[in-house]
């Protein structure tokens, strides 16, 4: 073996212990998203509208201080609380499944005050009659029995007096209470309140809400207090914390939420192994059937490519154990569609030396020419892709940013593996001369098709379907739109036994829940789907178990967006869309030095999204952030076909000066056909493999990437070579 051989292959030898190393033991080194393991997401909104100064400045800050002490409270690892713009707060609870008490925790101001009562039947009865005195507030008590009472507006002590707060249970009742210790001052304040109003009422009111109204028998100096009423041990464990940690500054608001289930997280493991597993035999069966030893050699590059992937998250969080890379199981699709992506570059190269065998090269020569003039397509049209992961990753948010990192990282690895790691291996097989034919199969010959001709055809079909994706966005307005941008909340339920969508919408109706929509699906008929407007959980919870008693079910994901946040969304979405085109239009000019080339490929890609939006909505399928995803990474991949026929182009015009352009751009296209079909297809492979096993999560996204993929191979051909034309003005 040749030194720079020898070089090549422990560089290589070196790439993959690295992997190991860092990847080793995946549980440890690869954490998890809350998609996968179970968990809330929240973006909270504090309500500085009543603030002023420095208390408005000190909010946020103030809020997130007191939120981390609550939830440290709780015992919650690897919890995240990071400030979003001027008035939002991210908050992210691994293994958090309790919704209830989680969210009641989160949103709690927790404004203790001590009011008194008013004990005077005249004014108790005006009160009760609408005609409540001034510098009073007509209440009622926490519990059943809802007792009127009337309190004083002002407060004679607030909850900044209490130093520590417990729950314990009443020996006579054995009901849970909550009990309170006063600072020092507290104490004294207390102190003196109890013993100037012995024989009086004083109600205990957190939020507004009167929690107890006990009668005041004797001086109290103890420095401590107790809160009774009727609480279940839950709710006064969530009082008790928030009295600990104190009130928050102003009001919080769910604006954005989404609750996973630890089942449904154990099931988009499975689902996202199973496509993993599914997309890897089938690219690894074609590659190997097609291409014998140039397959195998892509196979273990893929191979490769998957573990680089490990390795590489698992070295960003032990160098940057700060930045937490996570994989989501949008980010597995990411992976999964790196391989299939991964295959262009080895198709490419491979069907490249081919040409240069046909061209009557040696072995030796035809690969080391196919490598050097596939180099550059390959370099364009992963650069491309780059890009649109790089918006994807800037305008994207939790699970989305995810497919982000591990699809760039699969890029970057591909084009190791297939550049450098493939090319050892050829020369290996050379130098050691245990290569001496490389035998294909062909399915697709040098054919001599007229793409041109029918331009007007097509281009008619085009705007056709383009214009009919449309009519059907505009005329389903909000339908169209998933919660990310619509707002209005998701819930998603197991029964134990399959109950039939007409007796679920019957049960709601009954129970005044009228916008909810319920969706079931074949596969899974125990699965139920609720759609609504607004926040209806707790009313879709109550009647469930009231008339489906038999019929136990658990909550699979709760998911919930604002109408604000819905808006916000949609407009980083579409700004996502335009900058990946213009970015790719300027990278696209400069590397061909023609702008007409950039603006037919990037015209193309437009109706590829277009075309993939459309149909998608066409088929009842709605928009939301995990569509964005495929359609900006459609953009990506679908200009891979077009560049590689750009790139011939450019090699073709020298060596045929005689030759028009349309007759140019005719042959390359002839020239690079099988490729791009071939590519497509076994990218095709990985997202049916998705489609199929990955899950109802990510069953849109993978039809809508079918939809674009397919539209890629026809605008390359059919719509590409027409715009080049029209934009260079020559016939």
């Amino acid at each position: 073996m040749s030194k720079n051989l020898r070089t090549r292959f422990l560089i290589i030898l070196g790439v993959i212990a690295a992997c190991i190393a860092f990847a080793w033991p995946i549980n440890k080194r690869i954490n998890l998203g809350l998609d996968l393991k179970g968990g809330m997401h929240l973006v909270l909104k504090v309500d500085t509208s009543k603030l002023v100064g420095k208390a408005k400045e000190d909010a946020v800050p103030r809020a997130m201080e007191i939120l981390r002490n609550r939830i440290d409270s709780m015992g919650v690892g690897e919890t995240a609380i990071q400030r979003q713009g001027e008035d939002q707060l991210l908050v992210q609870l691994p293994g958090v499944t309790d919704r209830d008490k989680a969210v009641d925790m989160v949103k709690r101001v927790a404004h203790l005050e001590f009011r008194l009562v008013e004990s005077d039947d005249a004014k108790i009865k005006d009160a009760l009659g609408g005609k409540v005195a001034e510098g009073y507030e007509l209440k009622y008590t926490k519990g059943e029995s809802k007792d009127a009472v009337l309190v004083k507006t002002e407060a004679i002590l607030q909850g900044d007096s209490i130093s520590d707060a417990k729950v314990d249970f009443d020996s006579s009742s054995m009901l849970p209470k909550i009990s309170l210790s006063f600072n020092g001052k507290g104490t004294k304040d207390f102190g003196d309140l109890t013993s100037k109003y012995v024989g009086e009422r004083l109600a205990i009111v957190m939020d507004g809400e009167v929690l107890s109204a006990p009668n005041i028998r004797e001086a109290i100096t103890s420095g401590t207090a107790e809160i009774t009423g009727q609480f279940s041990f839950d709710e006064a464990s969530v009082l008790a914390l928030a009295l600990r940690s104190g009130s928050l500054p102003a009001p919080m608001y769910v604006e954005e939420e989404r609750t996973i289930g630890p089942l449904l997280g154990k099931d988009s493991i499975d689902a996202g192994i199973r496509s993993t597993l599914f997309g890897s035999i089938f690219v690894v069966l074609f590659m190997v059937g097609y291409y014998w030893i140039g397959g195998m050699i892509a196979s273990f590059a893929l191979l490769l490519n998957l573990g680089m992937i490990i390795g590489a998250m698992g070295f960003i969080n032990i160098m940057m154990p700060g930045s937490q890379v996570t994989l989501t199981l949008p980010g597995i699709a990411g992976i999964v569609l790196t391989l299939g992506m991964a295959v262009d570059a080895n198709v490419l190269i491979n069907e490249r030396i081919r040409e240069e065998l046909e061209n009557g090269r040696t072995l030796a020569a035809a690969v080391s020419s196919g490598y050097e003039r596939a180099l550059s397509a390959i370099i364009d049209s992963n650069m491309t892709t780059l890009i649109a992961s790089f918006l994807l990753f800037q305008f994207g948010s939790g699970p989305i940013k995810g497919f982000a990192i591990t699809l760039s990282i699969g890029l970057m690895a591909s084009l190791f593996t297939a550049v450098y790691v493939t090319r050892a291996m050829f020369d290996y097989l050379l130098e050691n001369r245990h290569l001496k034919t490389l035998k294909m199969l062909r399915l697709f010959k040098v054919t001599k098709i007229d793409f041109i001709k029918p331009m007007y055809i097509f281009l008619a079909l085009s705007l056709a379907v383009t214009v009919a994706g449309a009519v059907a966005i505009i005329a389903k307005k909000n339908a169209a739109y998933g919660i990310d941008f619509a707002g209005g909340q998701v819930q998603e339920y197991r029964f134990k036994k399959a109950v039939s969508a007409d007796l679920l919408r019957k049960a709601l109706k009954d129970a005044d829940i009228k916008d909810a929509v319920i969706q079931q699906f074949d596969k899974n008929p125990e699965d139920v789907i609720v759609r609504s407007s607004e926040d209806t959980y707790e009313r879709v919870v109550a009647t469930f178990k009231k008339e489906f008693k038999d019929n136990s079910f658990e909550t699979m994901r709760i998911e919930k967006v604002g109408p604000v946040v819905g808006k916000a969304l949609r407009e980083r979405a579409l700004w996502a869309i335009l900058l990946a085109l213009a970015s790719i239009l300027i990278y696209v000019g400069i590397r061909f030095k023609n702008l007409g080339f950039a603006i037919a490929g990037v015209v193309a890609l437009l109706h590829d999204i277009l075309v993939a939006l459309g149909i998608s909505v066409m088929m009842g399928r709605q928009i939301d952030l995990l569509v964005v995803t495929a359609l900006l990474t459609i953009a990506g991949y679908s200009i891979n076909d077009t560049i590689v026929v750009f790139d011939r182009v450019r090699e073709n015009i020298p060596k045929n000066k005689k030759m028009s352009l349309h007759d140019v751009v005719n042959l390359s296209i002839n020239q690079t056909l099988g490729r791009t079909v071939l590519t497509t297809f076994v990218t095709l492979l990985v997202v049916i493999a998705l489609f199929f096993f990955g899950g109802e999560v990510l069953n849109t996204f993978s039809l809508v990437m079918i939809i674009g993929f397919f539209c890629g191979v026809y605008s390359t051909m059919f719509i590409v070579t027409p715009l080049v034309l029209i934009f260079q003005k020559k016939w």
